[in-house]
């Protein structure tokens, strides 16, 4: 199901996301859920999606993410 805010999300994002990364894996887990439409595993592919997207942005850092450096 999508997420209208990030108070939506799973737990486990949001205790070890910042804000900004759980707002960029919302969006793309958003964004996948609704092109996934057809796919019977379309809960797990936008969830991937999702964490793909974020690590395009952050890194994990020991237990912090923290955003990538350019």
């Amino acid at each position: 199901m999508p997420y209208a805010v990030n108070a939506d999300l799973p737990d486990p994002v949001r205790a070890h996301l910042p804000t900004h990364a759980q707002d960029i894996y919302r969006s793309a887990f958003n964004h996948a859920y609704e092109d996934h439409a057809d796919d019977p595993r379309r809960e797990e592919v936008a969830h991937r999606i999702a964490w793909a997207a974020v690590k395009r942005s952050y890194v994990k850092s020991g237990d912090h993410w923290v955003p990538l450096r350019d």
